[in-house]
């Protein structure tokens, strides 16, 4: 499990800075904010995320997928179904789960306080997808590691979700410039940066689509899929109508956003504050 570990760190390492090198090479939009800033929090929140998940939960999802499978626990163990179609199945669940677990956490009121750092990001890019809040990511590895328990999943499949997972929220976090026809090739596979970009529209109804982070199927799926912004990609404001400039930006902020009152609601139709959503 240690080399599985070290492994997963070489190939994130090698991700963040393969996405970094392209999106400075082909960047799709212009910065509004000091990048180095933004770098620094974003980065921390994924240092400070790490320890806490390693004191907190030392097995993760792989140690549970270990356990399970040593100890004949999950529906694939008990029923002996072939690791090919057990992996397969596994990817395909947890990557759902990820899904519907995006959707909870911007529908209910606590969970969106938790998440909302996320979208307090105004200038998208690879960090993007590292700034999540700690306590999001302790709850998310609680939900996978439950999923990998109950289907019994085998450990490749955990090792190769979490690094397909990791990989993925790089790229369409990534402030890269794909032409539309390949664009439009592209995500009929996988979450591009354009399609995910939507999400962290200002607009609410465009935040609240495109939930995917992996796969691209499940918003087409439950009716969640917005092709493209409103305001065109060049155009569009990214982030959220509150929590801007300053506040978007500085750690110790970020890691306090679930705490904060914003001045005002989430979209202008939503006057009541984070009562909603």
């Amino acid at each position: 499990m240690e080399i599985s570990s070290q492994a997963r760190l070489v190939l994130f390492l090698v991700f963040l800075v393969a996405f970094a090198v392209l999106e400075a090479r082909f960047p799709r939009r212009d910065l509004t904010l000091d990048r180095a800033r933004r770098w620094i929090s974003n980065l921390g929140i994924v240092v400070i995320s790490t320890i806490l998940v390693r004191v907190l939960i030392p097995f993760a999802p792989a140690g549970t997928a270990f356990w399970a499978q040593s100890s004949g626990i999950g529906l694939f163990n008990i029923f002996g179904i072939s690791p090919l179609i057990a992996g397969l199945l596994s990817f395909l669940v947890l990557d759902a789960t990820i899904y519907w677990q995006h959707r909870l956490f911007h529908q209910v009121p606590i969970l969106w306080r938790v998440h909302r750092m996320h979208h307090t990001d105004v200038d998208i890019d690879v960090t993007s997808g590292l700034r999540f809040h700690p306590i999001e990511i302790i709850l998310s590895s609680l939900l996978k590691m439950a999923i990998v328990a109950l289907l019994g999943a085998p450990v490749a499949a955990v090792v190769v979700f979490e690094v397909v997972l990791n990989g993925t929220a790089l790229f369409n976090h990534a402030r890269l410039g794909i032409p539309a026809p390949v664009d439009r090739v592209l995500r009929t596979f996988v979450v591009t940066p354009d399609m995910h970009r939507v999400h962290h529209s200002i607009h609410p109804d465009e935040t609240d689509s495109n939930f995917g982070f992996n796969l691209p199927w499940w918003d087409r799926l439950f009716g969640t899929y917005t092709a493209q912004p409103r305001d065109g990609h060049d155009s569009m404001m990214l982030g959220l109508p509150y929590f801007r400039g300053d506040a978007s930006v500085g750690l110790v902020t970020l890691l306090a956003q679930p705490f904060l009152s914003p001045d005002g609601a989430r979209g202008a139709a939503k006057q009541s504050g984070d009562s909603d959503n």
